[in-house]
């Protein structure tokens, strides 16, 4: 059964499918900042779990990096956060202890991004925790493993693509290393992270105890990185001598062609892949391809690779963008034009799929793209992400935080609600 063409009222309504939310009634801590630990808690969110952003006073920095409609609420900070609520607890206070201790007890999940030694310091180290909960799952997302040589130390996604191989990567394709343009290394351990939390918690049900997880990004980020790329390296009979084992790298994905084509008017994105892509190729004009016997198969296209791209792209080169997308229709074989991140709203595909949704929330109108997965029995609307402190008083009223320190932590905590305009604090972000 095809899925229904969404109607953006009844996403924000949340009347896409019937039932409630996947995650409804697991309670997620999050007491990540930047994009890896937010990224993966957002994830959780977009699934119905209840997301409880723990942030200090001065708030996650991401809340000051990019344009902005007020303060406290940049950009950054706004790809990440989605249907959370924001309680601002001053860790370094005894009272923002033990109100997060209280909240504890009520979560299934907790989530942080600083180093072991500085949770340990603030009596949130992992024993200690699900000691007071043995439900819980206590997911560490940093840097390095314990137990490895750089355990401990900082690290952001631009260490992490240094030393994981995909600056390496650009390297080779480019002559120079340079950073993959995106925060690769966070998203994807990210990626990982919402993955293994949900493992945990179907892991629960089974068997009644939550357990500590372990996400670190520079074990993630190289795992992610050799699944093609280990390549020669995985060879590792015995009786090859290791001067005769083949290096790692995919051979085709670092070659310098694999590119967008240019052609007479732009750039197309073209992949004839497999034996029959070429042979369609070959039979509407192109006859060298069938006739070379180094592209006659996989492997030898493989071995083969920058010559085969190289003289591809010669042939893109002398017609235009159009042609090449209807001859690839025609023929089918897969071809796209390149967007520019500016015409991703427009996409005709994207706009079918109603990937992207603009929310008012009283103070100010947002756009945001929808999660990616659709879900037949659970829907979750996004919503914009909380000011800093928003919710602070409600979650801690509901957790049960004893009064006297509900009332310290309100006085010391600095909360601002919805309705202040305070400026944003002076804050030097890692991003």
């Amino acid at each position: 059964m095809p899925w229904p063409k969404p109607c953006v009222a009844d996403i924000l309504l949340g009347m896409t499918a019937p039932g409630r939310p996947a995650l409804d009634g697991i309670r997620v801590l999050d007491l990540a900042t930047i994009v890896f630990g937010p990224y993966a808690a957002q994830l959780l969110a977009d699934y119905g779990a209840d997301v409880i952003k723990i942030e200090s006073p001065h708030g996650d920095p991401v809340r000051q990096v990019g344009p902005a409609l007020e303060p406290d609420m940049a950009a950054l900070y706004l790809g990440m956060n989605r249907n959370k609520r924001s309680v601002v607890l001053d860790l370094k206070q005894q009272a923002g202890r033990e109100a997060l201790l209280t909240l504890v007890d009520t979560a299934d999940v907790l989530i942080h991004s600083m180093r072991p030694q500085k949770m340990a310091a603030l009596g949130l180290d992992p024993d200690t925790v699900r000691a007071r909960n043995p439900r819980l799952v206590y997911a560490d997302l940093y840097g390095f493993g314990e137990g490895g040589a750089y355990a401990g130390r900082p690290a952001y996604d631009d260490i992490i693509q240094g030393l994981s191989g995909a600056a390496d990567m650009m390297a080779r394709q480019s002559g120079e290393p340079r950073y993959l343009p995106t925060t690769f290394g966070d998203k994807v351990s990210s990626l990982f992270a919402a993955q293994a939390i949900l493992a945990a918690l179907f892991q629960r049900e089974r068997t009644g105890r939550g357990q500590r997880v372990e996400v670190p990004m520079f074990e993630t980020v190289t795992a992610f990185n050799l699944v093609e790329h280990f390549f020669g390296r995985q060879l590792a009979d015995a009786a090859t001598p290791e001067a005769e084992r083949p290096g790692a790298g995919y051979w085709r994905a670092l070659d310098a062609w694999r590119r967008p084509f240019a052609t007479l008017d732009g750039y197309v994105c073209l992949l004839p892949y497999s034996d029959d892509h070429w042979r369609r190729l070959a039979d509407a004009g192109y006859a060298e391809f069938a006739l070379d016997p180094r592209f006659a198969t996989l492997a030898s296209r493989t071995v083969h690779i920058n010559a085969l791209y190289e003289r591809l792209g010669s042939i893109i080169a002398a017609q235009s963008t159009g042609y090449w997308l209807e001859l690839c229709d025609r023929i089918e074989i897969p071809a796209a034009r390149v967007n520019s991140l500016d015409e991703l709203e427009a996409d005709p595909h994207l706009a079918d799929v109603g990937m992207f949704v603009d929310i008012d929330d009283g103070a100010h109108r947002y756009r945001f793209p929808r999660s990616p997965v659709r879900m037949a029995d659970s829907s979750v609307p996004p919503a914009v992400p909380p000011r800093l402190g928003a919710d602070t008083e409600e979650v801690l009223r509901e957790a049960g935080v004893a009064p006297d320190v509900l009332a310290t932590v309100l006085g010391v905590g600095g909360v601002r609600n919805r309705d202040t305009d305070q400026p944003a604090p002076d804050v030097q972000p890692g991003y």
